[in-house]
């Protein structure tokens, strides 16, 4: 059985435990150990590994020794309970192998969780779970967890309060970061919660996600975006003494402004297109860049983009001019621009 779009979690959430093997591949290995993770503690419970219930192998040695995985799904275990056999990072070499396992299973045997990195049409080992009448295959694309999972993963974590504008800032968060990150991420949500009964805050997701930037560098972009030229000056010294290169800087900058012209010219509105954006504006930081957005107006912030592309490409040039300095000038004239141009 090949599962395909929403079955693909739904099934790994709570796989069935009478079908004999189970192949999980994907280009991501990270993506494919967390389903693979995910799948095993749903077979066999959290306390597998101490009971003995879980067994461990590498589909690379299958080759030269098949009998194993064979015995290792008709062992008796000492502990009672479903039991689970994982094959890791396999490869087509070993399709006999499992073939072997899989004709010769029966009820009662370990379940055979197979995962492999991304699997050709013509892999011998896809087509093997593909055309079996028990066997299910679970492709891992690298989309962004539905959030059907991302909801399941905060019930996980006790997150039972999530008003809609907190799930839609977790899965604004889901498309910026890597699925382990974002587990990671929920878990510490969960942590934080702890003992709170009060529902989820936007604000809190936006405190506790991990920081997209350097600390300083943000605030600075931010000092310069809002037009804080009084607080410039501290906000440059520290920039510098961290030793953050002047093309980083720029290219931060450019990228700031970037964002607040799409934002400005987008019929929507500048908050629509920030959360939009890849990777998305969420939290705090989006209304924060909005206003910024509205304030500057298309054509200061035309300029603005122009002024850093330009100071950009000196730098990139065979100029003598101190590098630091002249960002530092770029910056500056940004922030000290007055209002109300348009």
């Amino acid at each position: 059985m090949l599962l395909k779009g929403a079955e693909i979690a739904r099934y790994l959430a709570r796989p069935d435990p009478s079908r004999p093997g189970l192949l999980i591949y994907g280009q991501d290995a990270m993506r494919v150990a967390l389903k693979r993770a995910e799948a095993v503690r749903a077979l066999v419970g959290e306390s597998a590994d101490e009971e003995m219930r879980l067994t461990r192998m590498p589909g690379g040695g299958l080759k030269r020794d098949p009998a194993q995985l064979v015995d290792a799904v008709r062992e008796v275990g000492f502990f009672p309970g479903p039991r689970v056999v994982v094959v890791e990072d396999t490869p087509d070499l070993a399709t006999d192998a499992i073939r072997a396992a899989l004709e010769g299973w029966r009820q009662g045997d370990a379940v055979v969780v197979v995962t492999a990195g991304a699997l050709s049409k013509g892999s011998a080992l896809r087509k093997l779970f593909e055309t079996h009448g028990q066997a299910v295959t679970a492709p891992i694309y690298d989309d962004p967890p539905g959030e059907d999972e991302v909801a399941r993963w905060l019930a996980d974590a006790g997150l039972r309060e999530v008003p809609r504008e907190a799930m839609r800032e977790v899965m604004l968060l889901s498309r910026a970061l890597d699925p382990g990150d974002l587990r990671q991420t929920v878990e510490k949500i969960g942590l934080y919660k702890h003992g709170d009964p009060t529902p989820l805050t936007v604000e809190e997701i936006a405190l506790l996600a991990p920081a997209t930037i350097e600390a300083d560098l943000d605030e600075l972009i931010h000092a310069v975006a809002d037009r804080r030229e009084a607080e410039f000056g501290p906000l440059m010294r520290r920039v510098d003494q961290q030793g953050i290169a002047p093309v980083t800087l720029c290219i931060a900058a450019l990228r700031h402004f970037r964002a607040l012209h799409l934002a400005a010219a987008d019929p929507a509105g500048p908050g629509v297109a920030l959360a939009r954006a890849r990777p998305p504006v969420f939290g705090p930081r989006r209304d924060r860049m909005a206003r910024q957005a509205q304030a500057w107006g298309m054509g200061p912030l035309e300029e603005a983009v122009s002024t850093l592309l330009a100071t950009d490409m000196t730098l990139r040039s065979a100029s003598r001019a101190p590098q630091m300095a002249l960002v530092e000038r770029a910056l500056l004239r940004l922030a000290m621009k007055p209002r109300g141009r348009r």
